[in-house]
């Protein structure tokens, strides 16, 4: 290791730091601050968000990168993290600082001008906020450039290397199969209808449960934590430190058990980063629809699958005793029922991807101009009835469910479709290994977390997200694994 390189090594260690503070600060903001203290956060982050900007397109750090490019390295994990160095060094320094620190304020102020929106269900409070928001987006997009549209240059935010074209061929092969198998999954679903869950499910067992679980399957509590927010995520705040959040229902103890397998499934995939490499790329992982693979591979593959269920139905009964005279099979029926949801982060396996097609349609219109924000509850309203066959009854549950947008994360949804197709070529790999496939049936995922430990998690930012899919599996991204387990899963296919 040369010595420009390790002094590049130690100024992005430093600003990591800073980043870090940052994410504490936004998770305190997101589940504990009192709402009054909303202005001055937003303050705080944004003199982060500034002096983090300031600090990776300063001419110490550009010095710094030349004299480690100038020196070169024949090691992939150093080449790499120049790459990846040289790409965040030139994208960061097309954004004005003024740029940074207003995004960041507009964001602090968005989301909770969304959430006060959502819970009153009306979309004009969050109209300005957004028209900011797609404002800056577009900013960005032609500061940075793209080759074909806008969403080019905010993809590559999320998934690094892709192209809004390539995304685009993945899904329209994927788009006219999966809404088949979504049908006949719904059909099949309705013909022979599952038993409700019933009964209140106390707040105080589902944690329990859901602690228990996380564990079982490798989250390591002594380096995170589980709190409860109105929108479900996973944030690391250092090397031993990943947080995950849930909400919970009294009515139906699953939909926090899923989530919290869910962002478990981001969680392991943090702690599994290389710990020495903790703020190099070498050390970060290299993007959402790789990440999401590993949540979706957790709460999908995993904990809706007969051995998971073998396992843990006991203590679920001991823990909601309302649940003593149900079945595995009932239970497995009831969780794997395919029905046209409104709500994205509710919606089964089978119709789940319907959500993020629309989308990646509607964002990509809005970001062209086709579609005014005004217009955006009719555009939406208008898109849903044609995919799914009806209409949202309010806006909380259309356009305004999801934080994505407040958060300034347009071009993120579409990694949540290539995180489930990856997932499934990914689960489909692993399970050819003897070993890890006897294991799963057995609910032993010691194994099954190993092979992502090795194929996924070690390798860090050093390989793009199609290159790394390819080194694991052999090829690029696939839809073919994912509608083939679904048809297993929903259709009873071989």
């Amino acid at each position: 290791m040369n010595n420009a390189y390790q002094e590049l090594v130690s100024l992005n260690k430093e600003i990591t730091l800073l980043g870090s503070t940052a994410s504490t600060l936004g998770w305190d903001q997101e589940t504990y601050l009192p709402k009054k203290a909303l202005a001055h956060r937003a303050d705080q982050l944004s003199y982060l968000s500034g002096k983090i900007h300031a600090m990776a397109t300063g001419k110490d750090f550009q010095a710094k990168l030349e004299a480690a490019e100038q020196a070169g390295s024949n090691n992939l994990t150093e080449s790499a993290n120049l790459r990846e160095w040289r790409h965040g060094f030139d994208k960061s320094n097309k954004l004005p600082q003024e740029l940074v620190e207003r995004a960041s304020q507009t964001t602090s102020l968005a989301k909770a001008a969304w959430a006060d929106a959502r819970e009153k269900n009306e979309f004009n409070l969050f109209a300005p906020h957004l028209e900011k928001l797609v404002s800056l987006a577009k900013e960005k997009a032609e500061l940075w450039g793209y080759e074909d549209e806008p969403y080019d240059a905010l993809l590559g935010c999320y998934e690094r290397g892709a192209k809004t074209s390539d995304v685009a061929k993945i899904f329209d092969t994927f788009r006219p199969k999966i809404i088949e198998t979504a049908r006949l999954a719904v059909e099949k679903s309705q013909a022979n209808p599952a038993r409700k869950l019933e009964g209140n499910f106390p707040i105080e067992a589902q944690q329990k449960l859901n602690q228990e679980v996380a564990e079982s399957i490798g989250f390591d509590f002594d380096g995170g934590r589980i709190d409860t927010t109105t929108h479900p995520f996973c944030t690391t705040l250092g090397p031993q430190d990943v947080r995950l959040t849930t909400r919970y229902y009294e009515h139906d103890f699953t939909a926090s058990l899923f989530g919290v397998m869910h962002e478990a499934g981001h969680g392991l995939y943090e702690q599994g980063l290389p710990a020495d490499d903790y703020g190099l790329p070498s050390g970060n992982s290299i993007s959402l629809g790789i990440h999401e693979s590993q949540s979706l591979l957790w709460e999908a593959h995993v904990g809706r699958s007969r051995g998971f269920w073998n396992k843990w139905f006991p203590r679920v009964q001991e823990l909601f005793p309302q649940m003593g005279d149900w079945t595995v099979d009932e239970f497995l029926q009831t969780i794997n029922q395919a029905k046209y949801s409104l709500i994205r982060v509710d919606a089964d396996e089978a119709t789940y991807d319907l959500h993020i097609l629309l989308r990646f349609a509607l964002e990509r219109k809005i970001l062209n101009g086709e579609i005014a924000i005004a217009d955006i509850p009719a555009a939406w309203n208008e898109n849903f009835q044609s995919m799914f066959g009806m209409q949202p009854e309010s806006d909380t549950k259309g356009c305004l469910q999801d934080i994505h947008w407040a958060m300034g994360g347009m071009g993120y949804f579409s990694t949540y479709s290539l995180g489930n197709l990856n997932a499934s070529q990914l689960f489909h790999t692993a399970t050819k290994d003897e070993s890890v496939r006897q294991a799963f049936d057995s609910a032993d995922y010691a194994p099954l977390l190993s092979w992502m430990r090795e194929n996924i998690h070690a390798h860090g930012s050093i390989y793009h997200p199609q290159d790394l899919m390819k080194k694991a599996t052999g090829e690029g991204t696939n839809p073919d694994y994912h509608l083939a387990h679904l048809k297993r899963r929903f259709l009873g296919e071989a």
